[in-house]
């Protein structure tokens, strides 16, 4: 026979792979003829690039739905507010009154007329659009809280014999919490979408002061605050594990 059918050689290549398989020699592994090969392990389905664009996608896609969703309800609040000449509206927060409480809950979906409607239209779609793309549940949380503080604020607040309606408490809450919560979180991203959102509407906090007569300042003003509360609340986790990091930083310098 030739070469290649040596049994020493056989044998010597067998004991030299055993060997750097880790296998004690003169032992071959139950099942085979020479030890196969670990598979390495799979990375994690959810780092890889294209569960990333999926999950990206998808927020954008049930964020654009749950925004124009809540312009339809606007709109469609409107439409039967009209049609029943305009009774709903007293369903609007009357301060100090126990009727007024159920404004609270429906005066952010109740509006003057149309032309009040319109006004609120595109600050909604933007600012509420991006308040959800921090997170669909984060920026169900914040809307909560910026309605509830709002609500509230206004109820103890606003003039007596007044009614409170309208979406610009949502508004003036959205912006104020997309600029904060990049300060809060100290996270870069969310500081640029803060700084643009900042540019953008800005100006209209002006509209928490006193001022123009049939404006509810005290809505804006308790939205504003409500939005810097949801900023700072729905940051903990961030902050949390900033402190443990400072911590640990301190720790094994000592």
């Amino acid at each position: 026979m030739g070469p290649s059918f040596d049994p020493d050689r056989i044998a010597a290549l067998r004991a030299e792979l055993q060997k750097s398989a880790g296998t004690p020699a003169g032992s071959v592994p139950s099942g085979s003829q020479f030890p196969s090969p670990r598979p390495a392990p799979a990375a994690p389905a959810s780092t890889s690039e294209p569960g990333r664009t999926a999950a990206l996608k998808l927020l954008w896609q049930r964020a654009i739905a749950m925004t124009l969703t809540f312009v339809a309800l606007l709109y469609a609040v409107e439409g039967v507010d009209t049609v029943s000449h305009h009774d709903l509206d007293g369903a609007g927060v009357r301060p100090r009154t126990a009727e007024g409480l159920e404004g609270i809950v429906f005066a952010p979906v109740l509006h003057a007329n149309w032309a009040h409607l319109i006004g609120n239209t595109l600050p909604v779609i933007v600012l509420g659009l991006l308040t959800l793309l921090t997170g669909i549940g984060r920026g169900l949380a914040a809307t909560a809280i910026v309605w509830v503080v709002a609500g509230v604020g206004t109820w103890l607040t606003g003039a007596s014999g007044s009614v409170h309606i309208g979406a610009s408490v949502l508004v003036f809450g959205w912006l104020t919490y997309l600029i904060s919560r990049g300060l809060f979180t100290r996270n870069l991203w969310q500081i640029l979408v803060g700084v643009v959102v900042g540019l953008l509407y800005g100006s209209i906090l002006w509209g928490v002061l006193p001022g123009q007569p049939g404006i509810s300042w005290q809505g804006h003003l308790f939205g504003a605050l409500g939005g810097l509360l949801a900023g700072w609340v729905l940051s903990s986790n961030e902050r949390r594990h900033r402190r443990e990091e400072s911590a640990g930083r301190l720790a094994s310098s000592g």
